[in-house]
């Protein structure tokens, strides 16, 4: 142990007790332990490559197990590396050193045990080729999302041998052989055999495994989906069940928040978005992966722990770090007791009740949403109006006409407020149509500036008017008077938005005529379970068109 200052005993007694205390400490934390530099990799020439001095870890922390894995680690490393292959070279070097300026024969002790364990480690490599090529065959199966057809294996071994003739070294043909697996067709695509003739049947085991995986993981089937279509279990249709509720539960769900709700929300890769003003937002650029982290994580817990997608709307909570709590307007104390360990600018996140209270709540107050329907320097009631009325309600509009000129860009420049431009603009007869519809729900929107931050005045100082009428004469206020809107007055649309995105995400296609009874099915099932999310998910997994395919004529009889 390194004493800074020094140390000065009161007596033979004192100075006993202190170096008794000294070597307790040795014995637990030897020197080396002590030091970060163990391997002089400064120097021209070392025989030391990996210095292993995890005694004390294992006597004092780990379990047998853990010192088994530990092992297994280290022993991993050194085949990697080739430490003993490379040794020898570095004896040779230190040799030819030694003779020019020092005795060699200091080293020579050392030369027999490096070309032994050398020696060995050849013949290891060596011992661990048919392993590694039956490793490989394995994968194979992996990769294609079933078991190897008849042929398969030995074209592949095959192939191998070939290389191995032409007088490849093991690695190179090997790295030939997993790049064969990787342009195969079975790889690059989800192949499914349909049935002959014109009526759908059942997809196999292993191909409704993958549809699974594919709808809720966004990634190939794993090992107990894999058993449960190789035992002839996953056809069943409670199994099916079974396996979902197990997949949306496991964090690998984290790809279904990314690849689903965030793209159903038109917020997909919105921690690249980088369209908004440096000069009035500089904070941004720091701020949008924290914005779409917390659309990501909010939707993974609530898949995990089968939550209702009302809350979508509704949550009374959101997940944030303290960095964009603070941007939620989180006072210093309240930071300080949603986030004890203290740093503002802590990257982790974690659930935040009550944003109620904050002005938020659900996906109406979220920054990534409000920001995305933004433009630069301004917000965009036209935008934001347009994307609550197609992504929430899932009513389509005809595009705009093509000469109809663009709002100014920044609403700090302007002497009406961006509420008062869009009004101008709406009175086009050939747009009034549709801005009666969707100019009121932006401006519900309007209490948040164009990165998504609560205000109650624009950028040029003048106060917000968040009221709105539709043409219906309904009238709310703010985001709360338009979530109102939403899940009281148009609970049915939303719900069936939903649901039509959920299904067209999980079969891969857009949502057809034929689909309406399984649409009706999953509002029904949600209305029954609280609007639980595995109880849309459990009516897909099981219906004819999650678990059939169209049989190989039935286009060509169509067209007829």
């Amino acid at each position: 142990m390194r004493v800074e200052a020094p140390i000065v005993f009161a007596g033979e007694a004192t100075q006993k007790k202190f170096a008794e205390a000294f070597e307790r400490f040795r014995e637990l934390f030897p020197a080396a332990l002590c030091y970060t530099k163990i391997v002089p990799v400064d120097e021209v020439v070392t025989l030391t490559l990996f210095h292993r001095e995890d005694e004390p870890l294992q006597r004092l922390m780990l379990d047998e197990k853990g010192q088994a894995e530990l092992d297994r680690l280290w022993n991993e490393l050194h085949f990697v590396s080739h430490d003993a292959l490379t040794l020898v070279d570095a004896f040779a070097q230190l040799m030819e050193y030694a003779t020019q300026d020092s005795d060699p024969g200091l080293f020579e002790p050392y030369r027999k045990p490096i070309h032994d364990r050398a020696a060995a480690f050849r013949q290891e490599l060596i011992d661990a080729e048919p392993k590694q090529l039956d490793a490989l065959i394995a994968f194979a199966g992996q990769a294609y999302r079933r078991p190897l057809k008849s042929g398969e294996e030995q074209e592949l071994r095959a192939l191998y041998q070939r290389l191995r003739e032409q007088e490849l070294p093991h690695d190179e043909a090997f790295r030939f052989t997993l790049a064969r697996l990787f342009v195969a067709p079975a790889f690059l695509y989800r192949l499914e055999k349909a049935p002959v003739g014109t009526a759908a049947g059942d997809v196999s085991a292993d191909e409704l495994a993958s549809r699974l995986s594919y709808f809720l993981w966004s990634s190939q089937p794993d090992a107990a989906l894999r058993e449960s279509a190789q035992a002839g279990r996953l056809q069943s249709a409670d199994e099916l069940r079974a396996q979902a509720r197990r997949m949306l539960q496991d964090p690998r769900v984290r790809r279904l928040a990314t690849e689903f709700a965030c793209q159903w929300l038109h917020i997909y890769d919105f921690d690249t978005l980088d369209e908004k003003s440096e000069r009035h937002f500089p904070e941004f650029a720091e701020l949008r992966g924290d914005m779409y982290e917390e659309a990501i994580q909010f939707f993974t817990n609530l898949f995990q722990r089968d939550g209702s997608v009302w809350e979508v709307f509704e949550a009374d909570h959101t997940f944030a770090n303290a960095r964009l709590a603070r941007f939620y307007g989180l006072s210093d104390a309240d930071l300080k007791t949603a986030f004890p360990e203290g740093d503002p600018n802590a990257a982790g996140f974690r659930r935040l009740s009550g944003v109620k209270a904050l002005g938020r709540g659900g996906v109406l107050g979220w920054p990534a949403t409000l920001a995305k329907q933004s433009g630069a320097s301004r917000t965009s009631p036209i935008l934001r109006g347009n994307w609550v009325s197609e992504v929430l309600l899932g009513e389509r509009l005809p595009r705009p006409p093509k000469d109809v000129p663009r709002l100014p860009e920044d609403e700090a420049q302007e002497e009406k407020t961006v509420r008062q431009l869009v009004e101008q603009h709406s009175s086009d007869p050939r747009c009034s149509g549709c801005h009666v519809r969707i100019d009121p729900l932006g401006f519900a929107l309007e209490g948040f500036d164009p990165i998504g931050r609560k205000r109650d005045k624009d950028l040029a100082g003048r106060p917000i008017d968040a009221v709105s009428t539709l043409g219906d004469g309904t009238r709310f206020d703010g985001l709360a008077g338009l979530r109102q809107y939403l899940v009281k007055d148009r609970r049915s649309a939303v719900q069936r938005q939903f649901c039509k995105k959920l299904l067209g995400y999980s079969l891969g296609r857009g949502v057809q005529l034929s689909d309406e009874p399984l649409l009706a099915e999953m509002q029904a099932a949600l209305d029954q379970h609280e609007g639980r999310f595995s109880a849309a998910v459990e009516v897909i997994v099981s219906s004819p068109q999650f678990r059939q395919i169209r049989g190989r004529d039935a286009t060509v009889a169509e067209a007829h």
